[in-house]
């Protein structure tokens, strides 16, 4: 009996083993993905900056990307500039997918000075309204462009591509 207990405590510690391992080979695995992804879209970025919405398909899966590029002189610390990023980012995302509504308003406005002269003024009011939320969009990465804007994507795996 005592020889049992300990083969099956050998089991167990082998077994934890194992199971460890796998766990970190899972972990390095997707981490060496991200990794990949961000520098093919950092470099896709630098060779054509691009903004907004898009969907990238690798061999394995589909991902839902937002772009946003920011001025950071206009932002008081990381912490601001980060959030209003991932805010920017889940808008661009939700209006990509669940629409938008967009009204416009034109206003000229013209004075006319005693002297004949007149001064033109004009207003245009934009609005959009959009319903919908996206939540669970992650940080890629972030880099500073050539523009000396800081650049944010951000992602959301839509569907694994794997059989």
């Amino acid at each position: 009996m005592v020889i049992f207990k300990e083969k099956r405590a050998m089991l167990v510690v082998f077994a934890l083993l194992l199971f460890g391992l796998v766990q970190e080979v899972s972990a390095q695995g997707f981490n060496a993905e991200r990794k990949e992804l961000s520098d093919f879209l950092t470099r896709m970025y630098k060779s054509e900056p691009f903004e907004g919405v898009r969907v990238v398909t690798d061999y394995e899966n589909t991902y839902l990307l937002s772009v946003i590029s920011l001025d950071r002189s206009k932002y008081p610390n990381e912490s601001a500039l980060n959030r209003v990023a991932s805010v920017k980012a889940m808008s661009e995302a939700s209006r990509y997918f669940n629409g938008s509504n967009i009204t416009s308003e034109m206003i000229i406005r013209t004075k006319e000075a005693p002297d004949g002269s007149s001064d033109t003024w004009i207003m245009e009011d934009i609005r959009e309204h959009s319903i919908g939320y996206i939540k669970q969009m992650e940080q890629l990465t972030n880099f500073p462009a050539a523009s000396g804007r800081q650049v944010f994507i951000f992602f959301k795996q839509l569907n694994s591509n794997k059989e």
